[in-house]
């Protein structure tokens, strides 16, 4: 097991964590924050949401531009040169749940999930459309490093999903790439086509091939939400926690102040694929 060191504390519910530009950033839900962290802990807000915009995630276009899935109002925005948030695609006529968790691949397609367990594509030139259906609870997505494979966490059925990505952007060939013992939330992956998976019922993330074998774990004392293997040679494992008591407490009561982002360094292989 690797040891883990505290980066940042005192976030609400950190999620999305991602490395970009030297820097990791993440997600601060309920406090509607998009934060980049240096790695000894200067952190500085790089966009706002509404702070009740639960959930909400991030990734790149290929043009360098921040795009954030404003999860309750079903819409991915990006942000302008001016630093504001602007809608450019609206998933509210797919579906009246929240959307989660988006990746970008290298050609500029974005995946999309949530709603009512589907994953939605929006193509470069804005086209949206559903490229899956049928998911429980999707979480964490990934394209591993050939972007001919996407894996997503289906938190509620305990297992990570894989998709052949086909020439047009669309989806096919679903098939289980790992059942889990814990709920799967964020995801990333490395060089040795291996997947990080972090729980927030296991307080871990382990490291898993296609088949499930559990290669290395990294253990926290609350819920990992997110991991993103970042750093100079990629090999950190930066890790967004939170104490977790439940949906109805975290509506009811806030996310409090339990957020951690934790950094566990020298993993066994560097970060690839996307985000």
């Amino acid at each position: 097991m690797s040891e883990t060191r505290l980066v940042v504390d005192g976030l609400g519910f950190a999620e999305s964590t991602r490395w970009h530009d030297g820097r990791v950033w993440l997600c601060n839900w309920g406090a509607g924050e998009v934060l980049a962290v240096t790695t000894e802990g200067a952190r500085e807000v790089m966009a706002r949401v509404d702070s009740k915009a639960i959930p909400f995630s991030i990734d790149w276009l290929p043009d360098g531009r921040l795009l954030v899935v404003d999860g309750p109002q079903r819409r991915l925005l990006a942000q302008g040169a001016d630093g504001t948030l602007e809608p450019v695609a609206d998933f509210s006529g797919l579906s009246s749940g929240p959307f989660n968790e988006l990746v970008v691949s290298a050609a500029g397609a974005t995946y999309v999930n949530g709603g009512s367990g589907s994953i939605v594509c929006v193509q470069p030139d804005g086209a949206v459309r559903e490229v899956a259906a049928g998911l429980q609870w999707p979480n964490g997505m990934a394209l591993l490093a050939d972007e001919r494979t996407v894996v997503v966490a289906d938190s509620h059925a305990e297992h990570l999903l894989a998709f052949d990505v086909n020439d047009d952007g669309t989806l096919s060939g679903r098939r289980v790439w790992a059942e889990l013992e814990r709920a799967p939330d964020g995801i990333c992956a490395d060089a040795d086509g291996a997947v990080w998976v972090a729980t927030v019922p296991g307080k871990r993330c382990v490291r898993v091939t296609a088949g499930g074998e559990v290669l290395s774990t990294v253990t926290a004392d609350r819920g990992c939400f997110a991991c993103m293997l970042g750093g100079e040679d990629g090999r950190t494992l930066f890790i967004a926690a939170a104490q977790w008591r439940g949906m109805e407490a975290a509506m009811t009561d806030g996310p409090g102040v339990t957020g951690q982002l934790l950094a566990a360094p020298d993993q066994p292989a560097p970060h690839a694929g996307r985000p």
